[in-house]
């Protein structure tokens, strides 16, 4: 099963929120436990804790997105940072282009809906695996 279709079911079927169902598909490449990374993106689901902000299945790219860029470096917190904003930013344009917004309330509420949650945890989950290819994970 590959990531994206991991992410579809850990929606669909476990029923996790979007944000975990998309950094729980990412966990074992990316050397996290599912329970941690399960507990740690629990507030972020409905765009951020349903209040309709940045939709939680980009909110779990994004973070897949720190897991591979991120140097890690207490000493120097702005080793990576400024390259982590830039590769979040071409992350929600993409997610943009795809679905007109990256806000949960647009995608979910709009008449018609703009993009069903699946639909997000799929998008989510596809522009994270291609992050992962595109830098070498």
């Amino acid at each position: 099963m590959n990531h994206v279709e991991k992410a579809v079911e850990n929606f669909s079927v476990k029923k996790y929120n979007c944000t975990q169902a998309v950094i729980c598909a990412f966990c074992e490449e990316l050397g996290l436990s599912e329970v941690d990374a399960f507990r740690l993106s629990e507030p972020f689901g409905g765009g951020m804790g349903k209040m309709g902000g940045v939709c939680g299945a980009v909110t779990g790219a994004y973070m897949v997105i720190g897991l591979v860029n991120s140097a890690a470096d207490l000493q120097n917190p702005a080793a990576s940072k400024m390259q982590t904003y830039a590769d979040v930013r071409e992350l929600t344009q993409k997610f943009e282009q795809m679905n007109s917004s990256v806000l949960c309330r647009e995608l979910k509420f709009d008449k018609p809906p703009r993009r069903s949650c699946p639909g997000c945890v799929e998008d989510a989950a596809k522009l994270a695996e291609e992050y992962l290819k595109n830098h070498g994970k």
